[in-house]
Order: C-alpha cells, then structure tokens, then sequence
C-alpha cells in the first residue's frame, strides 16, 4: 500500500484506460456518491444491499465506523467508482477480517477492483498483522471468483440459499486467504 498524501489520496495513481484512478480513505462527505455507487443495478447484485439505499442511511454507516475498519474508495474525475472494506474482528478472532468490495457498473473489468483488492491485502498483511481474510462471494460471479483467487483467496465451502436476491435464492462460496 503506498503511503497516502495528507488528504488520503494514494501517493500512486493506478491507471483506467486514457484516464487515471485514485485509491483513497473513504470520507462521511462522500456519503451521496457512495450511495449512488451501491445503488447501481450491477453493484448491488453482487452484495446484501435492498434496492433504493437513502444516502442518509450510508451516511450514518460512514460516521459510525469503527477503527477497525479500513474503507476506501476509487476515485475519477471526482466520481467514487469502486469502494471497499476491511472489518478486522474482535476478541479471539482479531487475527481475522472480513472484505467487501463493488465496482462501478460502468468500471467492471478495468482493474478497478484489482487496485482496491491490493490495498487492502497490503494492509492487512503490512499494517495491521491480519492473518485471515475472508469473504463470501455469490456463485455467479465468475469475475470476482477469479480476482479473489489470484490474491490467494481459497474456496472452504458453499453457503447454499445464503441470500435472496432477484426473486430467489443464491448460493454463495465461502472464501479465505490465509497468511502463513
């Protein structure tokens, strides 16, 4: 992970096509472009979300975040196109954290997800000692199946009718990737 600027901007800009992409800590005051984020179609099948989340409600998740939690945004041309988060748990679990990202629908396959994936298992295993990382991901989602496996994720097991989502229910893999 590099190290952020003063205003939590990545030092480093991955790259998006012509454009480029910032990594950054998420901000209360992004709280509407995060909501707009999570309410595209795309982005919220692959997650728990309802449809139509408020951008009070978001607001309210944003400002009572732990500090065991480490989210962050992507960032062009000042619109939020990705975000993500690390939730380190407690007690005797607190070597272990759970991850949750989405991609803007228009962004998908960009390597937008890729960049936010590397920031936050450089901090798991540079900053903050985390030894498992663990995500549940939906069956159909191939092109997350496929990130999650090159950053060392494991599939331990299948969670089967885990979430109803689009007038049924989804089977969802249960992953992990553990730091020896």
């Amino acid at each position: 992970m590099t190290e952020p600027t003063a205003d939590g901007i990545s030092a480093t800009t991955p790259r998006l096509g012509p454009a480029s992409f910032v990594i950054r800590a998420t901000r209360v005051d992004d709280f509407e472009a995060v909501t707009r984020l999570m309410n595209l179609p795309g982005f919220r099948q692959g997650t728990l979300r309802l449809p139509y989340q408020k951008a009070e409600q978001t607001r309210k998740w944003l400002e009572g975040q732990s500090a065991d939690v480490l989210n962050i945004v992507a960032v062009l041309d000042g619109a939020v196109i990705g975000q993500a988060g690390l939730d380190r748990h407690c007690g005797r679990r607190s070597h272990c954290a759970g991850i949750g990202m989405g991609v803007h629908d228009d962004h998908v396959g960009k390597g937008v997800g890729t960049a936010l994936m590397r920031e936050l298992v450089d901090a798991a295993d540079n900053w903050l000692a985390i030894r498992r990382l663990e995500l549940e991901v939906y069956v159909d989602n191939a092109a997350g199946i496929r990130l999650y496996e090159r950053f060392g994720f494991e599939r331990e097991g299948i969670r089967r009718a885990y979430a109803f989502r689009a007038g049924r229910y989804v089977d969802a893999i249960a992953m992990a990737r553990i730091r020896e």
